[in-house]
């Protein structure tokens, strides 16, 4: 007979799946599936090479030696120098970290911290901590395709504007910023200048020196990495203030025994994507098959930028839904798995914060579908989305009228 009390140490299963139809999977944008070439990479420091990287003899040198290689192979799709870049969690210890390390300082000039209305909350989050003490943070509010005008940061900076935070490829829209002249705004008066790049890392060409940024952030999950690893780029002599104390590690930065497999995985995988970039084309034009298929039903509109966006999403509105909960359930029924937008937001509620701020009605912002393509995607995937959707959203129009 079976302990009750030893069920809990069952280790976890898979639910079962045999509801579901064949699936199509269109969020790409919340996570992506760890690639073979990262996983076969990732698999040897787990049972073979687990030493931990501190140690002297041969299996801590083992993990040492992989540490740094793929340090160097980060840095060398980044265009950075290995020493600029340093290991976390994932995009939002980066953000955290590039956040605190500028106001952690003892040398302020000032207070005064300026972002935009569509930032990840990655960002938004801490900085309304730190309103909390007093520092001074500016909101730049995005146009209609949720680009922030160089002008208007330009009228936002001040001699005491310490940092300026401005996310590469936005998530829920995946508009595309001109980073290079806003980060050329920002050192004009001597304003740190920090990129979220989590939505860009492996779907953009990355070069922090044409940038022009100071730091600059990734996350291994969302460029078929795996998850709970990340990295953050501190253009020298920038050093990043400690976030973490403890033993020491990523050069005195982030104390904690390195996450060697997901570092490992994460520099495969960024290195993988990086090589496919000139493959981007393809993709490019898989998301605009799927966005005039989409546009053609009445009352559907899309989001972001219609140029300048990233290669594998499309945003949408639609009008008569009163929510994209229903369209989102209707779609996983049918073996399609989407969303409305950042899936760290409870509800989706950031999508309606983007959405607001580029000046869309609450009403319109709660009835948006984000679907996000990777290159493992196909045509004949979006040509059946692109067959579903008209049916779907009908119906569910005719439910509430």
């Amino acid at each position: 007979m079976t302990n009750p009390a030893n069920q809990s140490l069952q280790p976890p299963t898979l639910p079962s799946r045999q509801a579901l139809p064949r699936r199509i999977y269109l969020d790409n944008a919340a996570t992506t599936p760890v690639s073979e070439a990262a996983l076969t990479a990732m698999l040897p420091y787990f049972q073979e090479s687990f030493g931990n990287p501190s140690a002297i003899y041969s299996y801590g040198l083992e993990a040492n030696q992989a540490l740094s290689a793929s340090r160097r192979l980060v840095a060398s799709c980044l265009g950075a120098m290995s020493s600029e870049i340093f290991f976390t969690s994932g995009g939002t210890e980066s953000d955290n970290w590039a956040i605190h390390s500028v106001v952690g300082r003892s040398d302020l000039k000032g207070r005064h911290i300026i972002t935009s209305a569509i930032e990840h909350n990655a960002v938004l989050k801490p900085l309304a901590k730190l309103a909390e003490r007093g520092f001074e943070i500016t909101l730049l509010p995005p146009d209609r395709a949720g680009r922030i005008a160089v002008a208007a940061l330009e009228r936002a900076r001040r001699p005491d504007t310490i940092l300026v935070s401005i996310m590469l490829a936005n998530n829920v829209v995946g508009t595309v910023q001109d980073i290079p002249a806003l980060a050329r705004a920002a050192h004009e008066v001597n304003a740190v200048f920090h990129v979220d790049a989590v939505q860009a890392a492996g779907y953009l060409p990355i070069d922090v020196r044409a940038l022009g940024v100071d730091l600059l952030s990734i996350s291994g999950h969302k460029f078929h990495g795996p998850k709970g690893v990340g990295a953050l780029y501190a253009r020298i002599p920038r050093l990043p203030e400690p976030l973490l104390n403890g033993g020491g590690q990523e050069r005195g930065g982030r104390s904690g025994t390195e996450n060697v497999p997901g570092v490992v995985g994460l520099a495969t995988a960024l290195a993988e994507a990086v090589a496919g970039l000139p493959k981007t084309a393809a993709l490019t034009a898989l998301r605009d098959q799927l966005i005039e298929g989409v546009l053609r039903i009445p009352g559907a509109f899309l989001t972001g930028d219609p140029v300048n966006r990233l290669p594998g999403l499309a945003s949408f509105v639609f009008t008569g839904l009163k929510s994209s909960v229903h369209l989102i359930n209707r779609l996983n029924e049918r073996g399609v798995c989407a969303s409305s937008g950042s899936a760290c937001s409870v509800a989706s509620q950031e999508a309606s914060q983007v959405l607001m701020a580029m000046g869309f009605s609450e009403e319109l912002a709660r009835c948006s579908l984000r679907l996000s393509l990777s290159r493992r995607n196909t045509a004949e995937e979006v040509e059946t989305v692109v067959a579903l959707l008209p049916e779907l959203i009908a119906d569910i129009r005719a439910k509430i009228h």
